[in-house]
């Protein structure tokens, strides 16, 4: 049978390297809107994130997704990423 191969990407934020499965993925469309790609197949420009709540404060306060991403990330964006790592922590 043939193993499944390991994806990874970096953390934008934290410069850690891990599977793709513990990041999200945050995209600029190719229409200019920001959104949480939970499947990891949206277009345009992709930029991850760790799970953590921690990695997210601190990448809303250095504004490191409006950097990585050429755009204003609405501060909704940071609420929805939030939800999304907390529901992971309690798993």
């Amino acid at each position: 049978m043939k193993e499944k191969k390991l994806v990874l990407r970096t953390c934008v934020c934290s410069k850690e390297v891990c599977e793709k499965k513990d990041l999200l993925r945050v995209v600029r469309t190719p229409e200019g809107n920001v959104i949480v790609d939970l499947k990891g197949k949206a277009n345009g420009r992709g930029a991850y994130l760790k799970k953590d709540c921690a990695i997210i404060l601190k990448a809303q306060k250095s504004k490191i997704l409006d950097k990585r991403l050429e755009i204003s990330v609405p501060e909704e964006i940071y609420t929805e990423l939030l939800e999304i790592a907390d529901g992971k922590d309690s798993e």
